[in-house]
């Protein structure tokens, strides 16, 4: 088990900068007043020592470790600290074992403390889940994914989720004054001066990271001699040479991949080619494979454009196409290409006729083929198969009313043509066929009942 919380070890002592200016109360803590600020559930409960089992869920560099070494600050429990990428199923019986002998002979509760706790296994997280459930110990968890999806339900159930949001560039830059002025453990006991335009690039390039900030800051100042006056001057190209690269939240395999291009798709979709253009690029930039985005822009060309635009899919494909030939970086005019087009298109989702259909012969009993339809190459003679097909090819405009469903699925339609982009020529068409056909249906079903006793359509 860690001692990540004793500050006067020398382990802490000679820890980076992000690790020592961690907050030490709630009243240093910058940020997620959402969650911590006055008056708000976590709040009380920290301060009132009355924690109960809770996942501290968000992006990296945000508070969650630091709100749990908060919590040992102020606990009167037993604090006990897990890493999950290094502990095993051992190490949680060790602490569980520590956790009940502490309730047994000291009558005193114990919290559990567990890092990256979305890295535990199954098996691991089972072994953990009773003594949750029984109160032997209140579990504190920390993670970047989403414990809905990587960690336990039965679990989840029995904690409560906080969400932590990236910080504001003002609560950076209140993380950087601090560090500057705190003499015990940050800079306080040099003379440092950032200047501002430094400050601001330090602030916008970590992207709402206060250890991405942080490390950066670190860096600029133990590398940076001092002037003839005894000053640590932070310039511009300083700060730029210690955070060159602004830091973007995306894991491929995370929430963060899904989050973004589930934004890119509803932005696409939302026909806001802006908004479509920033999301492709910064899945781009934080390395996703050009591939799957272009892949998704092929199922949307269809599935969102559709007959809207019939050139979507084409444009796509020769987008797609013509990437696989580039590749990287010029693919990403086509990349581009097949953005812009997409946003920029009418839209129709008409072909989820298709699974309409689908649902329809899923649930529906299955009716005969009508026998014109039937093919007549193999049994015309002998069945009749293919009697009296009309080809439609033999009439004026090419067309011809003629049943094409089971007589059970007279009247029954699943293409509901739109009135955007092509597809209001092809409502045209429809609506001329459609009412061709229904004429035709009534002309027959008067011929074979009477006009008096025609049943409905």
């Amino acid at each position: 088990m860690d001692d990540l919380f004793d500050a006067s070890s020398p382990k802490w002592k000679n820890a980076p900068l992000a690790d020592r200016m961690r907050p030490r109360t709630l009243d240093e803590f910058v940020g997620q007043d959402h969650i911590l600020g006055p008056g708000t559930l976590l709040r009380r409960a920290i301060e009132a020592d009355r924690i109960k089992s809770v996942l501290f869920y968000g992006p990296p560099g945000t508070g969650k470790t630091t709100l749990a070494r908060i919590i040992a600050n102020t606990t009167r429990a037993r604090f006990l600290s897990l890493n999950a990428v290094l502990a095993g199923v051992k190490d949680i019986r060790t602490a569980i074992s520590a956790a009940e002998d502490a309730l047994r002979y000291h009558h005193q509760r114990t919290i559990l403390f567990v890092d990256e706790v979305h890295r535990f296994n199954k098996a691991q997280q089972d072994a953990l889940l009773p003594h949750v459930e029984n109160g032997t110990v209140t579990l504190v968890g920390a993670t970047t994914e989403n414990p809905y999806f990587e960690v336990i339900k039965a679990l989840v159930s029995r904690s409560r989720v906080f969400e932590l949001r990236s910080l504001e560039d003002k609560d950076l830059a209140r993380i950087l004054e601090m560090t500057i002025q705190d003499a015990e453990r940050g800079y306080g006991d040099r003379e440092v001066l950032i200047e501002t335009d430094a400050a601001a690039h330090l602030v916008s390039t970590a992207n709402g990271d206060a250890r991405s900030l942080l490390n950066a800051l670190e860096l600029a100042i133990e590398t940076t001699p001092p002037d003839e006056d005894g000053v640590i001057r932070v310039t511009l190209p300083v700060a730029e040479e210690s955070i060159q690269q602004r830091a973007v939240l995306y894991d491929k395999e995370g929430d963060s991949h899904y989050d973004t291009i589930s934004a890119f798709i509803k932005s696409l979709r939302g026909s806001d080619p802006d908004a479509s253009l920033y999301w492709m690029a910064r899945m781009v930039y934080a390395g996703e494979d050009p591939r799957f985005i272009m892949r998704r822009m092929l199922i949307f060309a269809s599935e969102d454009v559709g007959l809207a635009d019939p050139n979507a899919l084409r444009v796509a494909v020769a987008c797609q196409q013509a990437f696989d030939v580039v590749g990287m970086p010029e693919g990403r005019f086509h990349l581009a290409q097949c953005c812009l087009y997409l946003a920029t298109a009418p839209k129709s989702n008409t072909t989820l006729s298709f699974f309409q259909a689908l649902s329809f012969v899923e649930k529906e009993r299955s009716g005969d083929i009508p026998n014109p339809l039937k093919d007549g190459s193999r049994d015309g003679e002998g069945l009749g198969h293919g009697k009296g097909y009309q080809y439609p090819h033999a009439f004026h405009n090419h067309y011809t009313p003629q049943q094409y469903l089971p007589d059970q699925m007279q009247g029954t339609y699943f293409y509901d043509p739109s009135e955007v982009g092509y597809e209001r020529r092809i409502r045209e068409r429809m609506d001329y066929w459609r009412s061709r056909d229904e004429a035709e249906s009534l002309e027959k079903r008067v011929q074979r009942y009477g006009e008096d006793d025609a049943p409905d359509a």
